[in-house]
Formats: C-alpha cells, structure tokens, sequence
C-alpha cells in the first residue's frame, strides 16, 4: 500500500470480528515496525506485551471498555530507567518513544490489512498492577488489533480536519 494510502485510510476501529485473529505474519511485521522506530539517543526503551488469551483479553475488559472485541491487544510500555532525559531536567524521552513506536505499529498494521483503535480510557497504574509488570516499567497505551466487522467503519467526523492555516505557522 502507498504510505499516503495508509495514511488516509487509517482509522480507529470501534467493532471488531471477534473470529478472525491477526496472524503470526502480520503480527511480525507490525512488530518490526516498532522495532526500527526512531527514539531518544536509540535507547529503544519500549517494551510491547502481546494479550490474546481469554484469561488476558477479560482482564482488559475490567480496565476498559475499549476493547470492541478485538482478539488481540498491545500494552505498549516503555522502561523508565532507561530514558534521555532533556537538558532543564523536566521531561525525558519515555512517552514520546513509546508514542513514535505505537505509531509506527499502527500503521505497519494498516499497511497489514489489519484494523486498529488506540486505547487510553484506562488506569495506567491499575493496569500494570493487573498485568503484573516491572517496577521500572510505564503503561503508555493499549492497542487493539483485529479485522473490523462486517459494516464497520471510521467514524463520521474521521475526515474532518482543521485547515493548515489553523495548525501551521510559518515563521
């Protein structure tokens, strides 16, 4: 697929076909994209967990209402001891990393065939307490994958976009 192909097309899938399972193939792929995202002086702090069981997938489902039946879902996470941390002190790269990586994964899973809905209507804390990760380690996102169901589609305002004019600024 073009890169403006998927681009466009991209959207947040909102019902999934709880039959159809990505496959190991795809799965690779979108996980490669991840792998070869640019981060803060390449410390790659990301770390993705990959939920397909019953047991994992009802676990999402107490954290989140978001899961839309999708038979797979990413925690993207990112380790908080092994981030840049920007001159001033104030932030550092974790987030941000995490953020490219997730975008990457997206969008590799578009170019998969592959539907997609990033998830943030959840507690951070509650999940990695739930998941059981690593002290070191912050949630930054879940990502569903799946294949959309039959009749589904992007949102109605999935098109509207503000102007350039009104986001950029030449100065």
């Amino acid at each position: 697929m073009e890169f403006s192909d998927v681009i466009k097309n991209r959207y947040s899938c909102k019902k999934y076909d709880t039959a159809r399972q990505v496959t190991p193939e795809q799965l690779t792929a979108i996980f490669e994209a991840g792998r070869v995202a640019p981060t803060a002086k390449n410390l790659q702090e990301q770390h993705v967990y990959v939920l397909q069981s019953e047991a994992d997938l009802a676990l999402i489902d107490e954290l989140t209402p978001c899961r839309y039946g999708a038979p797979t879902v990413l925690v993207v996470a990112f380790d908080t001891k092994n981030v840049y941390t920007y001159p001033g002190d104030e932030r550092d790269s974790g987030i941000e990393d995490a953020a490219i990586v997730a975008t990457h994964m997206i969008l590799a899973a578009t170019n998969e065939g592959v539907d997609s809905c990033w998830l943030n209507r959840f507690d951070p804390a509650e999940a990695k307490a739930k998941l059981g990760l690593p002290e070191n380690e912050e949630i930054l996102m879940l990502l569903d994958l799946g294949f959309a169901a039959e009749g589904t589609g992007p949102l109605a305002n999935h098109a509207s976009r503000k102007p350039l004019e009104e986001t950029v600024t030449y100065r």
